[in-house]
């Protein structure tokens, strides 16, 4: 796996794809597109079959009382931190719509054919190692603000809104989770469909996914606000609606990608 790291450490000019730059209009394309894509090839039963378990795992953190109560928002939060990976197989079901292949749900298994799955598999390990760091820095600063919290949901909610402990512990913590979503758009914001698309390294990808970025700041940030809005439209209630919401963010950052990267 090291080589995936290694293998694009210094591209050359040649190596380095030609980048479009493109108005907020381009970002309702993309999801106009990706609800498209999400019509002809339905997944949300199997991101039911996902998003279950996480919702058993979040219940879980809730029904254990005061010493976990307080990663239950930290780690429904950080979900968008490794969603870039839950939509590998939407990316390759919109790639083979694009190019006139029939596809399906069965189709976002091809992903583990992909000959980038060494550096596909890197950069995931890569934003896995983001979310525990934001767990941790969460922890942190609980632990420096409000430190416990009443077992019961209703008293927990009341020391987090109604004291001055628990604002600094909003305000700290929203910061601290603005910073890593930020950088997971920042390196993630075109790099998994282009390895995808067209494996050259995790330092290729990672590296035209930044220079996207910089090329467009306004509509990757304003992508990014989309991204965070749909997603907490998605969480309520219970997470349901991202069985929704996922399968269209995903197919719709592919067409984002095409956009931006020139083939």
């Amino acid at each position: 796996m090291a080589e995936a790291w290694t293998m694009a450490t210094a591209p050359t000019a040649a190596d380095r794809p030609e980048l479009r730059r493109i108005g907020l209009d381009a970002l309702g394309t993309a999801l106009r597109r990706g609800w498209a894509d999400f019509l002809a090839a339905p997944t949300q039963l199997v991101f039911l079959c996902v998003l279950y378990p996480l919702i058993g795992l979040l219940a879980g953190t809730l029904a254990a009382g005061g010493d976990a109560m307080h990663l239950l928002y930290p780690m429904a939060a950080g979900f968008a931190l490794v969603g870039p990976v839950a939509a590998l197989g939407l990316y390759e079901i919109s790639r083979r719509r694009e190019g006139g292949q029939a596809a399906g749900w069965r189709n976002a298994f091809d992903v583990l054919r992909s000959p980038a799955l060494g550096s596909i598999a890197a950069l995931a390990l890569l934003l896995a190692a983001i979310f525990l760091a934001w767990l941790w820095v969460a922890d942190m600063i609980f632990t420096r603000t409000v430190g416990t919290l009443p077992g019961d949901f209703s008293g927990a909610m009341q020391v987090v809104f109604g004291t001055a402990e628990g604002h600094r512990l909003l305000l700290w913590g929203n910061l601290a989770g603005l910073g890593f979503a930020m950088a997971v758009l920042v390196l993630t914001v075109v790099s998994f469909p282009m390895l995808l698309d067209r494996d050259g390294g995790v330092a290729r990808a990672v590296g035209t996914s930044l220079r996207a970025f910089a090329a467009n700041p306004v509509p990757m940030l304003a992508w990014g606000l989309v991204v965070a809005v749909l997603l907490l439209l998605g969480s309520l209630p219970l997470f349901i609606g991202l069985a929704v919401v996922l399968p269209v963010l995903g197919h719709a950052t592919w067409h984002l990608y095409r956009m931006v990267v020139a083939r």
